[in-house]
């Protein structure tokens, strides 16, 4: 048996490469109602689920990657379900959020099947964490806004960025404004160049997520195919319902794995 990884669906891993590599994705819960807002995984939820996760493992132990604590109550509810488990969860602290929380459970799910034990699965996702960046590209802010996902200091600028196509960025787990700009294109060529410059000429795997708008996510994806190196991985996802509820429609989000 082998070390089981458990995400849940905020991190955008793909359902053929979850089954492919054995990660339970856990839906966080999409409120139907005039305005759609979500709702993060109870303890009594999550305990269950890694109870069945550890059934399945043989007790080898379960690496559990959610949503940042900042932005979500699913890690809060983690913690306190693997106490139930003793040391056999590891709940580890992503402060990260789309995927870049999914590219940190591709590893660690790939460590457990080469037989790592608990301790080097969980040091692998949060290795991979830490040389991983997330941003999120945004038509409008209002819905962010309203969700209280932004940091009080780029909520209390929202009103002055009206006018502009802002690229927040997770940054200790919160998000941020990183960049400001009058269009699309320079907001996305301002993005390439700092994912370039940080490569600094080594392969990266690049996830570029959306909301409605695949033609311009696509376009972007394009952009970063043409200027990183040979090796590079750049994918196309949609966002999950989960996040997409948050970030309104046409927004766009790219995480970056530095290996």
């Amino acid at each position: 048996m082998a070390v089981r990884v458990v995400v849940d669906s905020s991190a955008g891993v793909p359902a053929e490469l979850a089954e492919k590599l054995d990660i339970t994705v856990l839906d966080l819960h999409v409120m139907e109602d005039e305005d759609a807002s979500t709702s993060g995984l109870s303890a009594l939820e999550l305990a269950a689920a890694y109870a069945r996760q550890l059934e399945r493992g043989g007790d080898d132990g379960i690496v559990a990657l959610h949503l940042s604590k900042r932005l979500s109550s699913t890690w809060s509810a983690g913690v306190s379900a693997s106490a139930v488990f003793d040391d056999a969860v590891r709940v580890v602290d992503t402060d990260s959020a789309g995927m870049a929380v999914g590219a940190a459970a591709i590893v660690a799910a790939s460590f457990a099947r080469a037989g790592a034990d608990l301790d080097g699965c969980a040091a692998a996702a949060e290795g991979a964490l830490a040389m991983s960046e997330t941003w999120l590209y945004l038509r409008q802010l209002d819905d962010m806004r309203k969700s209280g996902r932004l940091s009080a200091t780029t909520a209390m600028l929202s009103a002055a960025l009206l006018a502009t196509k802002p690229i927040l960025r997770v940054n200790d787990g919160k998000l941020e404004l990183a960049i400001k700009t009058r269009t699309q294109s320079k907001a996305f060529s301002k993005l390439v160049a700092h994912v370039v410059d940080r490569a600094d000429g080594s392969p990266v795997f690049a996830a570029v997520q959306y909301s409605a708008d695949e033609d311009s996510a696509a376009a972007l994806a394009e952009m970063l195919k043409e200027e990183l190196v040979d090796g590079s991985s750049v994918h196309l996802f949609p966002f999950t319902d989960a996040v997409a509820a948050h970030t309104g429609e046409g927004a766009i989000g790219l995480s970056v794995f530095y290996p």
